[in-house]
């Protein structure tokens, strides 16, 4: 039993909003009903948080093991077009995983004739994009030889037990106490806003082929700025030329907190990601420029970063979790989309028994108010994107010319 961090109480939000990430593959070949059965019940095996629940009659909630938990769901789904795979997920963005005994992850198997689509779906509570990729290549792996081991680790108790032997818990928690009255005080001083999300969400997806995509990576190598750095510029160069006045010329970008956490293994389920704001240089409407300038700062900000501190830092903040969920639900927020560029896809192509034709960047419904997500992956050398928002925010309309028009920034 250990309570939910900060962030995953965040991003639980309540026992009624669902907030889930959806992550596809796209396969050619046979598969067998048993050995999806067998894959799902060997990463419940391996990995503790889908063995657990979210128990509420606590103060704040807890994540309990259960001893007799439910096997993961599959649903399976009769593939009838090539865009089966998108009106499923949409379908899986509102599903609550508030059922007894019932995992917090569910698959979809859209089973066409030679070509499916794996769906897996688990609430951003417990995941963040690595362990999608992970749990993903696991289940791959498993369906193509249900013989192959997967292992299994302890979750940690606490973030206490990702601090180091010299954090000053006496300096910090005076800081943490200031930090949160100021805090107090900020929400106080804020009129409770009644606006909320209530327009329809949706998902834009596209990929760029091999041969464009490695032009881009090609533009970056020749002007030394990073695929990241270029991808913020140019959405937020085109946000201004869509949206003008109403752009706020900066992105929110996360980052993989095993960067800087290395006990948070690669293949271990973790949902915190600290987040830097990236801005465009006043005055500067320069693509390659800004691309410079957001590189740097990026990397100056990585740098300063202190995701320990930040970890123990938020378990100080639950007083206040319940403001800043009412916040981002009513705020319009200071950016203009969250970034997340995931980057090169670990996940083999060939398997023995099929192979992996795509992957879909993940789409997720944000129940904010300012739910703006880009999420870019690439696999086989090629880049994809899925752009999500609701329809009372960022029109659909809008949407599609913002992604035009920074594909034709990438491109040019």
């Amino acid at each position: 039993m250990r309570q939910l961090m900060m962030v995953e109480r965040i991003m639980y939000v309540d026992a009624k909003t669902p907030l889930n990430c959806v992550f596809t593959a796209k396969i050619n070949g046979e598969i067998s009903e048993e050995n999806f059965r067998v894959a799902l019940d060997k990463i419940q095996k391996k990995h503790p948080l889908l063995r657990s629940k979210i128990d509420k009659s606590k103060k704040y909630p807890v994540f309990v093991e259960e001893k007799e938990i439910a096997a993961i769901p599959l649903r399976i789904f009769e593939r009838k077009t090539n865009e089966d795979w998108l009106s499923e997920s949409e379908k899986e963005w509102y599903r609550i995983f508030e059922e007894a005994k019932k995992p917090l992850a569910q698959l979809v198997w859209v089973k066409g004739q030679h070509i499916s689509e794996i769906l897996l779906v688990m609430p951003h509570c417990i995941c963040d994009g690595t362990s999608l990729v992970t749990l993903m290549r696991e289940i791959l792996a498993v369906l193509d030889d249900p013989y192959v081991e997967l292992g299994s680790y302890q979750t940690f108790n606490s973030v206490n037990d990702f601090l180091l032997a010299d954090f000053n818990l006496k300096k910090k928690k005076r800081k943490a106490r200031f930090y949160l009255m100021m805090a107090k005080l900020f929400f106080l001083t804020q009129r409770k806003s009644k606006k909320r999300n209530l327009g329809k969400n949706y998902v834009i997806h596209w990929k760029l082929n091999s041969e464009t995509s490695k032009k881009i990576t090609e533009k970056c190598k020749a002007n030394r700025i990073s695929v990241h750095a270029l991808l913020c510029s140019v959405f937020m160069n085109s946000f201004q030329e869509i949206k003008g006045k109403q752009a706020k010329r900066k992105v929110i970008s996360p980052v993989d907190v095993r960067h800087f956490v290395p006990e948070i293994q690669q293949d271990h389920l973790f949902a915190f990601a600290p987040t830097v704001e990236l801005s465009l240089q006043k005055g500067n409407q320069d693509i390659l420029e800004n691309s410079k300038y957001i590189k740097k700062d990026l990397l100056q900000k990585i740098e300063n970063m202190e995701a320990r501190e930040l970890l123990w830092m938020g378990e100080q903040m639950h007083p206040i979790v319940e403001r800043m969920i009412s916040m981002l639900k009513s705020s319009n927020g200071g950016h203009d989309i969250t970034l997340s560029n995931m980057g090169k896809i670990n996940i083999p192509n060939d398997h023995k028994n099929f192979k992996v034709e795509s992957i879909i960047s993940p789409t997720v419904a944000f129940p904010w108010l300012n739910s703006n997500t880009l999420v870019t992956t690439t696999f086989n050398q090629e880049m994809d994107f899925t752009f999500m928002s609701n329809e009372d925010f960022l029109s659909k309309e809008d949407s599609v010319k913002i992604k035009n028009k920074a594909m034709d920034l990438l491109i040019s």
